[in-house]
């Protein structure tokens, strides 16, 4: 016990909480404490390190929501095995039983309104492939093209393998422990996932129709923000797109500060809103990733993201240690795609599909009672009386939808949501409608009525 104060002790740089948590997460590092110790008690380590006792309950509460102890009441804190998955919200969000008739849990796109990919394909040549590991990461023409269609100026633009990749490169590029990130609430899960891996601290942010809540965002700004991570548009699962006039607002609130703004574009192509970004006000402190996902196709695992230049090159040296770069191959597919006029009519078609199913199923679901804000995207956020009640309801009839737990930063209201990817939703908007509708009044003791 007294060594391992000691080695705490010697790694203490600031006697804060945030400090005491990176001393322990460095004992962790450095094999001082190892998976299924358990850490000495709260007033043990406030006598031997000279701090108040809530000092370390808040270091460990720090150490808790990242994943790197766990307290258990009187069993203490335990130090967890940081290399085993931890499932996460996202895999609260995937777990469901399987054989739905109709699954609209997952927010993925229709396979039916992604653009084909065989002409794109069958144009590859020996020109799209290279000879070295030295050749541009990007190929020039697709930089060109994407450059050409970015919201602001920038010097660099990056291709990699998704916006997750894009999300991870920057979040662990540019966040350390113990930073405040401001998030919207409800939130895309994986992201959260991420973020809470890294042991950021995350204050959710609640969306009115316009975008980001000014009045919530300018509390959490009273205190020092790393960064702000948001959707633009088609926010996953609200359906929101920032205005014009939000935007400036939150960029004026930014006004002064480094706090770091990355953007989430995972609409393009499909959202029929202009695209508003920060970096037109804020270019030296705003990184956008523009995904090809729900557009193009998922299994082409493509993203282009700009950052400033500081973060850009942390976040491509970081990258050189892994993958390095991303298939030219897949590159020239998408250069084709995005190029080719009839692929461009096809993603135009898909954006107006999803458009129509939406308001088809939001208009449904009003006559019934059931408001749902948001204006765009594949997703609606379905207020329930009783959220379990309702994704059982719902279950019981062949119809799959995601949990809204799961996308929540704060606790939520007393009741809940459900996220109904409407984008999967082909026809029957009036019957699903109404499914949706009393299973939104259902509670607890009916859910599983029929």
């Amino acid at each position: 016990m007294t060594a391992l104060l000691s080695g705490i002790e010697e790694r203490l740089e600031h006697p804060t909480a945030k400090g005491l948590a990176h001393a322990v997460s460095a004992a962790i590092r450095d094999g001082l404490l190892v998976a299924g110790d358990r850490l000495p008690p709260i007033r043990t380590v406030a006598t031997q390190l000279a701090v108040s006792p809530t000092t370390v309950s808040s270091a460990w509460s720090l150490l808790a929501r990242a994943g790197a102890v766990s307290t258990d009441g009187r069993r203490g804190t335990t130090v967890l095995d940081h290399h085993l998955p931890t499932g996460g919200r996202y895999q609260q969000v995937l777990e469901h039983q399987d054989g739905f008739r109709l699954d609209l849990s997952t927010g993925v796109p229709d396979p039916q309104l992604l653009p084909s990919l065989s002409g794109a394909l069958a144009s590859l040549t020996g020109t799209a492939t290279t000879s070295s590991y030295l050749d541009d990461p990007v190929l020039p023409d697709l930089a060109a093209t994407l450059r050409a269609d970015w919201p602001y100026a920038v010097d660099e633009i990056a291709v990699v393998d998704g916006a997750m990749d894009a999300l991870e490169l920057l979040v662990r590029s540019a966040l350390r422990f113990g930073d405040r990130v401001v998030v919207e609430d409800p939130c895309f899960p994986p992201l959260i996932d991420l973020l809470e891996s890294v042991g950021v601290q995350l204050v959710g942010v609640a969306l009115d129709e316009e975008g980001l809540a000014l009045d919530a965002l300018t509390a959490a700004l009273t205190e020092p923000v790393a960064a702000i991570v948001l959707q633009p548009r088609a926010q996953n699962p609200t359906g929101v797109t920032m205005t014009a006039r939000r935007a400036k607002a939150v960029a004026a609130a930014l006004d002064g500060t480094d706090t770091l703004v990355i953007e989430d574009d995972s609409a393009a192509g499909l959202s029929p809103s202009p695209l508003v970004s920060l970096g037109r006000w804020r270019p030296d402190h705003t990184a956008y990733v523009r995904s090809f996902s729900k557009s193009h196709g998922p299994d082409l695992r493509l993203a282009a993201l700009s950052a400033p230049a500081e973060l850009m090159r942390a976040a491509m040296s970081r990258r050189q240690l892994g993958q390095g770069w991303t298939s030219r191959l897949l590159q020239q597919v998408l250069l084709t795609l995005l190029t080719d006029p009839a692929t461009g009519a096809s993603v135009h078609a898909a954006r107006d599909t999803y458009a129509a199913r939406r308001v088809a199923l939001v208009d449904a679901l009003g006559a019934r009672g059931v408001v749902v804000g948001g204006v765009e995207g594949l997703n609606v956020w379905v207020p329930v009386h009783d959220e379990t009640a309702a994704v059982v309801r719902l279950a019981s009839q062949g119809i799959g939808v995601a949990p809204g737990s799961p996308f929540r930063v704060g606790p939520g209201s007393a009741s809940g949501h459900v996220r109904v990817t409407v984008g999967l939703a082909r026809d029957g908007f009036e019957d699903l409608a109404e499914a949706i509708a009393v299973a939104a009044r259902t509670t607890g003791r009916s859910a599983r009525a029929r």
